[in-house]
């Protein structure tokens, strides 16, 4: 029986890793079918790079900040229990490599193709498994802190706030480093419209995230014994809130109405475990309103180019998720308890803090020493033909 549970906790947490891991096929085709066409190929390369990159350094130092291990021993160790460290590592991995594909959509367009593989390994490295650590493992004893403080530790079951808004305030430093691409904003104050170039890819890539997500909430129980129905449904609820909300605050918009689903999903991975599903489709919905009145904000009024939405979407939504969890996670809203609303936002506040700081500090060190952004010429050829040497329809471009 023992070998039979050691069995089914691998093969469950492989299939959440398989399931998010097809996210980051979400990630590449939503900013695929958002960026303008002269930058598609390298929407795709840097997904897949990053991911690439993230496996590495998360294998070789980031796994072990987190989680105080290593794998630099025999193969058979590893095998032990049917390798099912080595599998969680995998799970979790998909989890990181998320941060960067994150950051990706924001400084999507104007940014060099290397530095960001440098910062990617600086953040998967070092920057995320440390606060990865705090949350999920217990490091230098604040968790132990929080509860003491407040009678509960920050609960965060599957990644609002050390996954999104992690990404997501990572994320901003860099898009206001970077600045706006070229001839989005006039002196005038005249703005130019960079509409996206493929509503179906940007619908693709929102309904692959959607699907991978549930392997992302409902996978984080880590062992088949303890998969829950609850999270499943809370996360189904949460998806449709924001759906349904951004439908009708974004005016019937396809890019609002394909984000809606994400900001409630984004929202509701901290509580997923413990709300109720009305609760959740509140949560959702909050998020949804979240996204739109922000991207709409930081886009038009402040001029942010953030070209996804990355800091509303999960920057934003990521820490109203967290903050959340302490609300409706608690019996007196239906959900199961166990959790509170001050040592959510002392969570979330930390969560948001170290993000912001790490991003400044890594992509001003970045832009200081090696420069973060394409030339003026690169920028308006495009990263696909300057980068890559190559377009998303190649036989358009033969001179004949």
């Amino acid at each position: 029986m023992e070998a039979l549970k050691q069995g089914s906790d691998a093969l469950f947490i492989l299939l959440g890793g398989i399931m998010v891991l097809a996210m980051h096929a979400g990630f590449a085709f939503l900013e695929l079918g958002t960026v303008r066409k002269k930058n598609q190929v390298n929407a795709l390369v840097k997904i897949l790079v990053d991911f690439s990159v993230s496996t590495v350094v998360y294998f070789v130092v980031g796994y072990g900040v987190a989680y105080g291990t290593h794998f630099f021993v025999g193969a058979e160790q590893l095998a032990a229990k049917n390798g099912y460290e080595l599998v969680k590592f995998f799970f979790l991995l998909t989890f990181a490599a998320a941060i960067p594909a994150i950051i990706s959509g924001g400084i999507a367009e104007r940014s060099r193709f290397y530095p960001q593989l440098l910062a990617t390994a600086v953040i998967v490295g070092l920057i995320y498994p440390f606060f990865e650590g705090i949350v999920w493992n217990q490091q230098f004893g604040v968790q132990a802190w929080i509860k003491a403080t407040t009678g509960d530790e920050f609960h965060d079951f599957a990644g609002s706030v050390v996954v999104h808004a992690m990404g997501g305030w990572l994320a901003l430093p860099a898009v206001l480093l970077l600045g706006a691409r070229s001839n989005r904003y006039r002196k005038d104050g005249a703005m130019s419209a960079h509409p996206p170039s493929n509503i179906p890819f940007l619908a693709l890539g929102a309904w692959i995230l959607t699907v991978g997500w549930f392997g992302f909430n409902v996978m984080s129980a880590q062992t088949i014994d303890k998969i829950s129905g609850l999270v499943a449904v809370n996360s189904l609820m949460a998806m449709v809130g924001g759906t349904l909300v951004a439908l009708l605050m974004g005016k019937n918009d396809p890019g609002f109405v394909h984000n809606g689903p994400l900001a409630g999903l984004v929202a509701v991975c901290a509580g997923s475990d413990l709300m109720h599903p009305l609760g959740a489709l509140v949560v959702g919905g909050v998020a949804g309103a979240i996204f739109v009145v922000m991207f709409t904000l930081t886009q038009n009024r402040w001029k942010i180019d953030d070209v996804l939405g990355v800091w509303p979407l999960h920057g934003l939504c990521g820490a109203w998720g967290g903050i959340a969890c302490g609300i409706f996670g608690s019996a007196s809203f239906g959900g199961l308890g166990g959790v509170n609303l001050s040592a959510q936002l002392i969570g979330t506040a930390m969560g948001v803090a170290w993000a912001g700081l790490a991003g400044w500090a890594v992509y001003g060190l970045i832009k200081a020493s090696v420069g973060l952004r394409l030339s003026q010429e690169e920028e308006f050829e495009g990263a696909d033909l300057s980068v890559h040497r190559i377009g998303a329809t190649p036989d358009r471009e033969v001179n004949w």
